[in-house]
């Protein structure tokens, strides 16, 4: 993949953590919710930081089908969470990286396991400390042993 396409999915990963955080946290409708990010966010400036234009078709699946298999995607990260790190008690921001990154591993064989725990273990580090970076490198590689 070339540099300009993985800095672009890179782009789009973090947008669509930060579109699932605010469909939990505030119910927005998914077409709302998309067009929102469409019009507004993708390819902005943030905290006067210029981020890669965002792959928005990439976009567009990772928030779609994270929110369509939310289910199965949450079944799948409790039976890897430990019982002090249970789904209902992790933080809003790391709960949507962990979804996000899981919906990958499960309907995107094109992108490589390696290529996804390193792209959400990047996307952590822009919310987190390396402690708690570290959790999405250790669930999602569980996930993987058991999706793919």
């Amino acid at each position: 993949m070339s540099n300009a396409r993985a800095l672009s999915r890179s782009a789009a990963r973090l947008a669509a953590v930060q579109a699932l955080y605010q469909h939990e946290m505030e119910g927005t409708a998914r077409a709302k919710l998309l067009d929102e990010f469409h019009q507004h966010r993708l390819g902005r400036p943030v905290e006067d930081e210029q981020l890669a234009e965002a792959e928005v078709d990439f976009f567009d699946d990772v928030v779609t089908g994270t929110l369509a298999r939310r289910e199965e995607i949450d079944a799948l990260l409790s039976g890897k969470l430990t019982e002090t790190w249970r789904l209902e008690r992790l933080d809003k921001t790391l709960l949507q990286v962990l979804r996000a990154g899981t919906y990958e591993l499960l309907a995107r064989p094109d992108v490589a396991v390696g290529s996804v725990i390193s792209a959400y273990l990047d996307v952590a580090h822009a919310f987190f400390d390396e402690r708690d970076a570290r959790i999405v490198n250790g669930v999602l590689d569980a996930v993987a042993k058991a999706v793919r």
